[in-house]
């Protein structure tokens, strides 16, 4: 067996959080400004039916294809998938309460109080859950009073939680001064890291994944885990791996702003191929900053706030097997800093230099994943539809370069593309929703290579001017007839 790095395993998570949406950035500081939008965006919450229904969501966890989501009457959100399941091919959706449940569990610091009614509510879900442990239960402790839950966010800082619009907890800074130790700051760190053990929980329980033989872990989350000292220090992968039981992992964070997790599984593949580390598994968590991100969009509109949900991600890279396709590290795609900033440069460095690397044409990728984000998300707040103009762009170029004529531009978006379907989760639609369906047609051959390819925003963080990308191809295993 060699050393060439093989996606092994994908889990895909979503997690339906409506309650939650008040306290994603956007929503948050709106309301502040005019309370009154508080109860407007109540009255635009989707229930757990219809987020299980919403067609993007079915094929987001594998349920179908994103072919499939191609031919479905639009707007997808009244024309619901009517009787679907809850949980696909490649992970499950689950509920708000559930949800809770998995916070308190990974709360190791008293962060969260939930009134002892609700807490006892709690305590039968997870007995329910197949991916639960007996630690689990045990973190739940005890419910408090409604009484000190009201005077912790009335004089102390602290963030109330509801369940279907009612107060039933609440969670605390764990510093007065300390900006990153702040009540929302921790709710965003926490559900990160809940979501991230559910998702790498997932990927352990659904591929037999023995968690002593995982021996790496690479976080590309959107936290910034941290104190006034070191924000954004981490450490989520290890606060993961500790509550998934990979007691023989060690890991880190890593930080790209939205091309993160390509730079993550390049990286794996990387430790992987050199011989460091055998099995490397690269997740991230969801993004509570972003819910509700473009729901002003979605209420002018008269349409249902559909960030209401945390996505996550998580994914096993090992040495070949012989089944599971490579990461072809040859054709690594990179944005170098001298290439500018032009669209057309950007695709360039992404897309037709690899490919140009081993002597392939775009005509010998079968689909190209890029960032794949709802357009029925972005459309109604005019950012425009994500996925369709990147076809557009990579279309063009090949015209430009002489790979295609004019008249083909159509055919190759139909054909190399497809609908996006990932929630706006910044990382989350970095191409990568895509390698479970990739992963899947490879296992029955009936496609031989996909290119990943995901941009970058480094402008936001105000350092930069630069923009960023990274790419690579997923092929077919040679070895699997």
């Amino acid at each position: 067996m060699s050393n060439t790095p093989v996606l092994k395993a994908c889990a895909y998570e979503l997690i339906h959080t409506p309650d939650l949406v008040r306290h994603g950035s956007k929503p948050r500081r709106e309301v502040l400004k005019d309370p009154g939008l508080e109860r407007r965006i109540a009255g635009h919450l989707r229930s757990y039916q219809e987020a299980v229904e919403y067609p993007p969501n079915q094929v987001f966890l594998g349920a179908f294809h994103p072919e499939d989501l191609a031919s479905r009457p639009q707007p997808w959100w009244q024309n619901p998938c009517t009787g679907a399941p809850s949980v696909g091919s490649y992970g499950r959706l689950l509920d708000q309460l559930l949800f809770y449940a998995y916070l308190k569990a990974s709360d190791q610091f008293d962060l969260l109080w939930f009134t002892g009614g609700f807490s006892d509510g709690l305590k039968l879900r997870l007995q329910n859950d197949n991916l639960a442990i007996p630690e689990d239960l045990e973190a739940l402790g005890e419910g408090k009073s409604i009484e000190a839950i009201a005077e912790k966010i009335e004089n102390q800082g602290a963030l109330g939680l509801y369940q279907e619009s009612e107060l039933v907890g609440c969670i605390q800074r764990h510093h007065d001064e300390d900006e990153s130790l702040q009540a929302h700051i921790l709710l965003e760190n926490i559900a990160t890291k809940a979501s991230g053990a559910l998702v790498v929980r997932e990927l352990l329980a659904r591929f037999k994944v023995d968690p002593g033989s995982v021996d790496f872990l690479l976080s590309c989350s959107e936290e910034a885990v941290g104190d006034r000292y070191n924000r954004g220090g981490g450490s989520m992968a290890k606060a993961v791996g500790e509550m998934c039981g990979l007691s023989n992992a060690t890991g880190c964070d890593l930080k790209a702003f939205c091309a993160a997790p390509i730079y993550a599984i390049v990286q794996a593949a990387s430790m992987v191929q050199a011989g460091v580390f055998k099995n490397v598994i690269v997740f991230g968590g969801g993004c509570l900053a972003k819910l509700g991100m473009k729901f002003a969009g979605h209420l002018k509109h008269d349409m249902p706030i559909l960030e209401d949900q945390l996505a996550c991600i998580a994914f096993l890279i090992t040495a070949d097997d012989g089944i599971s396709p490579l990461v072809r590290l040859d054709s690594v795609g990179k944005h170098n800093i001298g290439d500018g900033s032009s669209q057309q440069e950007i695709l360039s460095s992404l897309v037709y230099r690899p490919l140009e690397k081993i002597g392939l044409r775009i005509s010998e990728i079968d689909k190209i994943a890029t960032e794949l984000h709802n357009p029925e998300i972005t459309l109604p707040q005019g950012s425009g539809n994500v996925p369709l103009n990147n076809y557009k762009m990579i279309a063009a170029l090949g015209v430009m370069r002489g790979e295609m004529d004019r008249s083909e531009i159509s055919e190759f978006v139909n054909k190399k593309g497809m609908p996006g379907f990932a929630p706006t989760q910044g990382h989350i639609p970095a191409a990568v929703p895509y390698l479970g369906h990739a992963r899947e047609a490879m296992a029955k051959s009936s496609m031989q290579r996909v290119l990943f390819v995901a941009k970058g925003s480094l402008f936001l963080g105000r350092m930069t001017q630069l923009f960023d990308g990274m790419s690579f191809i997923l092929e077919k295993n040679p070895k699997l007839t």
